[in-house]
Protein backbone atom coordinates (compact mmCIF):
# COMPACT_ATOMS: atom_id res chain seq x y z
CA UNK A 1 0.00 0.00 0.00
CA UNK A 2 1.29 3.53 -0.95
CA UNK A 3 0.14 6.96 0.62
CA UNK A 4 0.96 10.54 -0.12
CA UNK A 5 3.29 13.00 1.96
CA UNK A 6 1.75 16.61 0.46
CA UNK A 7 3.34 20.31 1.03
CA UNK A 8 6.82 21.43 0.66
CA UNK A 9 8.98 20.92 4.12
CA UNK A 10 6.84 17.24 4.46
CA UNK A 11 8.30 16.26 1.11
CA UNK A 12 11.51 18.56 1.40
CA UNK A 13 11.99 16.41 5.35
CA UNK A 14 11.22 13.18 3.48
CA UNK A 15 13.74 13.53 1.09
CA UNK A 16 16.60 15.02 3.84
CA UNK A 17 15.78 12.54 5.83
CA UNK A 18 16.21 9.41 3.33
CA UNK A 19 12.31 8.21 3.38
CA UNK A 20 11.66 5.71 0.74
CA UNK A 21 9.72 7.65 -2.51
CA UNK A 22 8.16 6.25 -4.87
CA UNK A 23 7.41 8.65 -6.76
CA UNK A 24 6.87 12.88 -6.95
CA UNK A 25 4.24 14.70 -8.57
CA UNK A 26 5.45 18.30 -8.74
CA UNK A 27 3.75 21.60 -10.36
CA UNK A 28 5.08 22.86 -13.74
CA UNK A 29 5.04 26.40 -14.14
CA UNK A 30 7.02 28.93 -11.93
CA UNK A 31 10.71 28.79 -11.23
CA UNK A 32 10.01 28.29 -7.48
CA UNK A 33 13.50 28.58 -5.37
CA UNK A 34 11.96 25.45 -2.59
CA UNK A 35 10.30 23.77 -5.92
CA UNK A 36 13.12 23.30 -7.47
CA UNK A 37 15.64 22.62 -4.72
CA UNK A 38 12.95 19.52 -3.97
CA UNK A 39 13.55 18.66 -7.42
CA UNK A 40 17.42 18.75 -6.84
CA UNK A 41 17.53 16.66 -4.09
CA UNK A 42 14.63 14.11 -6.00
CA UNK A 43 17.12 13.84 -9.21
CA UNK A 44 20.52 13.30 -6.74
CA UNK A 45 18.78 10.26 -4.92
CA UNK A 46 16.80 8.90 -8.31
CA UNK A 47 13.55 9.75 -6.98
CA UNK A 48 10.94 9.96 -10.25
CA UNK A 49 9.83 12.92 -10.62
CA UNK A 50 6.32 13.81 -12.95
CA UNK A 51 5.76 17.35 -13.99
CA UNK A 52 1.92 18.16 -13.32
CA UNK A 53 0.00 21.37 -14.04
CA UNK A 54 -1.74 22.82 -10.70
CA UNK A 55 -5.47 21.49 -11.70
CA UNK A 56 -3.76 17.44 -11.93
CA UNK A 57 -2.38 18.23 -8.79
CA UNK A 58 -5.85 19.54 -7.03
CA UNK A 59 -7.34 16.68 -8.47
CA UNK A 60 -5.16 13.55 -6.74
CA UNK A 61 -4.80 15.81 -3.70
CA UNK A 62 -6.40 14.79 -0.20
CA UNK A 63 -5.02 17.44 1.87
CA UNK A 64 -6.57 20.21 -0.26
CA UNK A 65 -3.26 22.45 0.27
CA UNK A 66 -0.48 20.63 -1.81
CA UNK A 67 1.80 23.76 -2.69
CA UNK A 68 3.29 22.78 -5.97
CA UNK A 69 4.13 18.88 -4.58
CA UNK A 70 3.06 15.43 -3.88
CA UNK A 71 4.97 12.65 -3.15
CA UNK A 72 3.67 8.85 -3.44
CA UNK A 73 5.46 6.94 -0.43
CA UNK A 74 4.93 3.28 1.38
CA UNK A 75 2.37 3.49 3.72
CA UNK A 76 3.10 5.18 6.76
CA UNK A 77 4.53 2.94 9.66
CA UNK A 78 3.70 3.36 13.09
CA UNK A 79 6.57 1.97 16.03
CA UNK A 80 5.64 -0.29 18.86
CA UNK A 81 5.73 0.48 22.22
CA UNK A 82 8.63 -1.49 23.34
CA UNK A 83 10.58 0.14 20.24
CA UNK A 84 9.77 3.72 21.51
CA UNK A 85 10.56 2.81 25.28
CA UNK A 86 13.57 1.48 24.39
CA UNK A 87 14.94 4.15 22.23
CA UNK A 88 13.22 6.83 24.39
CA UNK A 89 15.63 5.29 27.41
CA UNK A 90 18.68 6.04 25.36
CA UNK A 91 18.69 9.37 25.62
CA UNK A 92 19.15 11.28 28.40
CA UNK A 93 15.82 12.08 29.89
CA UNK A 94 12.64 10.34 28.07
CA UNK A 95 9.44 12.33 27.07
CA UNK A 96 6.60 10.68 25.32
CA UNK A 97 3.00 12.13 24.53
CA UNK A 98 0.04 10.27 24.92
CA UNK A 99 -2.85 11.48 23.32
CA UNK A 100 -6.07 10.69 24.77
CA UNK A 101 -8.78 10.88 21.28
CA UNK A 102 -7.37 13.50 19.59
CA UNK A 103 -9.87 13.56 16.55
CA UNK A 104 -8.87 16.26 14.27
CA UNK A 105 -6.19 15.91 12.14
CA UNK A 106 -4.88 19.47 12.21
CA UNK A 107 -4.73 19.20 15.55
CA UNK A 108 -2.45 15.62 15.98
CA UNK A 109 -0.43 17.35 13.01
CA UNK A 110 0.38 20.38 14.86
CA UNK A 111 1.09 18.32 18.23
CA UNK A 112 3.27 16.09 16.11
CA UNK A 113 5.22 19.03 14.94
CA UNK A 114 5.47 20.63 18.78
CA UNK A 115 6.53 17.50 20.00
CA UNK A 116 9.05 17.22 17.40
CA UNK A 117 10.86 20.83 18.23
CA UNK A 118 10.31 20.65 21.94
CA UNK A 119 12.75 17.05 22.43
CA UNK A 120 9.65 14.28 22.80
CA UNK A 121 10.98 10.96 22.13
CA UNK A 122 7.60 9.46 20.77
CA UNK A 123 3.87 9.90 20.79
CA UNK A 124 1.40 7.43 21.10
CA UNK A 125 -2.46 7.88 19.87
CA UNK A 126 -5.50 5.01 20.33
CA UNK A 127 -6.05 3.14 17.30
CA UNK A 128 -9.65 3.46 17.99
CA UNK A 129 -11.80 6.89 18.25
CA UNK A 130 -8.88 9.24 17.75
CA UNK A 131 -7.00 10.54 14.56
CA UNK A 132 -4.46 8.32 12.70
CA UNK A 133 -1.80 9.62 10.39
CA UNK A 134 -3.19 10.63 7.42
CA UNK A 135 -1.91 12.91 4.26
CA UNK A 136 -3.31 16.16 6.17
CA UNK A 137 -1.46 15.30 9.44
CA UNK A 138 1.58 14.64 7.65
CA UNK A 139 1.07 17.94 6.01
CA UNK A 140 0.42 19.91 9.24
CA UNK A 141 3.25 17.84 11.27
CA UNK A 142 5.62 19.98 8.46
CA UNK A 143 8.14 17.19 8.12
CA UNK A 144 8.00 16.26 11.82
CA UNK A 145 6.99 12.88 11.02
CA UNK A 146 10.34 12.22 9.70
CA UNK A 147 12.18 12.79 12.58
CA UNK A 148 9.19 11.86 15.62
CA UNK A 149 7.91 8.03 15.76
CA UNK A 150 4.34 7.28 16.36
CA UNK A 151 3.01 4.35 18.51
CA UNK A 152 -0.49 3.14 17.95
CA UNK A 153 -2.30 1.22 20.67
CA UNK A 154 -5.26 -0.99 22.01
CA UNK A 155 -5.46 0.15 24.88
CA UNK A 156 -4.07 3.69 26.67
CA UNK A 157 -4.34 2.59 29.97
CA UNK A 158 -2.83 -0.81 29.33
CA UNK A 159 0.34 1.63 27.89
CA UNK A 160 0.59 3.88 31.05
CA UNK A 161 1.26 0.92 33.18
CA UNK A 162 3.92 -0.34 30.97
CA UNK A 163 5.43 3.12 30.83
CA UNK A 164 5.10 3.00 34.90
CA UNK A 165 7.41 -0.29 35.19
CA UNK A 166 9.57 1.44 33.06
CA UNK A 167 10.25 4.29 35.64
CA UNK A 168 8.34 6.82 33.59
CA UNK A 169 5.69 9.17 35.70
CA UNK A 170 2.63 10.03 33.98
CA UNK A 171 1.16 13.66 33.96
CA UNK A 172 -2.09 14.67 32.69
CA UNK A 173 -3.07 18.02 31.26
CA UNK A 174 -5.97 19.22 33.42
CA UNK A 175 -7.63 22.43 33.08
CA UNK A 176 -9.39 21.88 36.38
CA UNK A 177 -6.33 20.69 38.23
CA UNK A 178 -5.06 23.03 41.73
CA UNK A 179 -1.50 22.32 40.30
CA UNK A 180 0.07 24.60 38.10
CA UNK A 181 2.43 23.16 35.53
CA UNK A 182 5.17 25.76 37.04
CA UNK A 183 5.55 24.38 40.20
CA UNK A 184 5.54 20.50 39.23
CA UNK A 185 8.36 19.14 38.82
CA UNK A 186 8.69 17.63 35.14
CA UNK A 187 12.30 17.06 34.97
CA UNK A 188 12.10 13.36 35.14
CA UNK A 189 11.18 10.55 32.46
CA UNK A 190 7.82 11.39 31.84
CA UNK A 191 4.65 10.70 30.06
CA UNK A 192 2.73 13.27 29.26
CA UNK A 193 -0.59 12.50 28.57
CA UNK A 194 -3.17 15.40 26.46
CA UNK A 195 -6.58 15.03 26.49
CA UNK A 196 -9.54 14.47 23.50
CA UNK A 197 -10.55 18.63 22.19
CA UNK A 198 -13.99 18.02 23.93
CA UNK A 199 -13.91 15.91 26.69
CA UNK A 200 -10.15 16.21 27.79
CA UNK A 201 -8.93 13.13 30.12
CA UNK A 202 -11.00 10.18 30.18
CA UNK A 203 -12.09 8.73 33.30
CA UNK A 204 -10.35 5.18 33.53
CA UNK A 205 -6.65 7.28 32.09
CA UNK A 206 -6.92 9.95 34.32
CA UNK A 207 -6.60 7.64 37.45
CA UNK A 208 -3.64 6.39 36.09
CA UNK A 209 -1.81 9.56 36.26
CA UNK A 210 0.34 10.13 39.03
CA UNK A 211 -0.80 13.79 39.18
CA UNK A 212 -2.45 16.30 37.31
CA UNK A 213 -1.28 19.35 36.15
CA UNK A 214 -2.73 22.64 34.44
CA UNK A 215 -1.38 25.99 32.75
CA UNK A 216 -2.62 28.88 34.26
CA UNK A 217 -4.34 31.49 32.19
CA UNK A 218 -6.05 35.32 32.46
CA UNK A 219 -7.94 35.41 30.39
CA UNK A 220 -12.43 35.01 30.02
CA UNK A 221 -12.18 31.82 27.51
CA UNK A 222 -10.99 29.40 30.77
CA UNK A 223 -9.92 26.46 28.10
CA UNK A 224 -7.17 26.31 25.28
CA UNK A 225 -7.16 24.30 22.29
CA UNK A 226 -5.15 20.87 22.53
CA UNK A 227 -2.56 21.43 20.04
CA UNK A 228 -2.09 24.67 21.97
CA UNK A 229 -2.22 23.13 25.10
CA UNK A 230 0.43 20.15 24.39
CA UNK A 231 2.59 22.90 22.87
CA UNK A 232 2.50 24.71 25.97
CA UNK A 233 3.18 22.00 28.30
CA UNK A 234 5.55 20.71 26.17
CA UNK A 235 7.45 24.03 26.51
CA UNK A 236 7.24 23.89 30.09
CA UNK A 237 8.77 20.54 30.14
CA UNK A 238 11.82 21.73 28.30
CA UNK A 239 12.57 24.68 30.25
CA UNK A 240 12.90 22.96 32.91
CA UNK A 241 14.82 20.43 31.80
CA UNK A 242 17.23 22.82 30.01
CA UNK A 243 17.48 25.39 33.60
CA UNK A 244 18.14 21.88 35.25
CA UNK A 245 21.20 21.49 32.83
CA UNK A 246 22.29 24.49 33.15
CA UNK A 247 22.08 24.74 36.96
CA UNK A 248 24.17 20.90 36.64
CA UNK A 249 26.62 22.51 34.49
CA UNK A 250 27.59 25.69 36.36
CA UNK A 251 27.57 23.51 39.31
CA UNK A 252 30.92 21.52 38.20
Amino acid sequence: MSDQLEGRNAVREALRAGREILEIFLLTSGKDRVLQEIRDQAKKKRVPVKLMERQELDRISRSDNHQGVIAVVPAFQYTSMEVMIRKSQAEQTPLILILDGVEDPHNLGSILRSAEVFGAHGVVIPKRRAAGVTPVVSKVASGALEHIPVAQVSNLTDTLKQLKKEGFWIAGGEGSSSVNAMDQDLTGPLGLVIGSEGKGISRLVREHCDYLVRIPMAGSTGSLNASVAAGVLLYEISRQRLRQMMSSEAAR
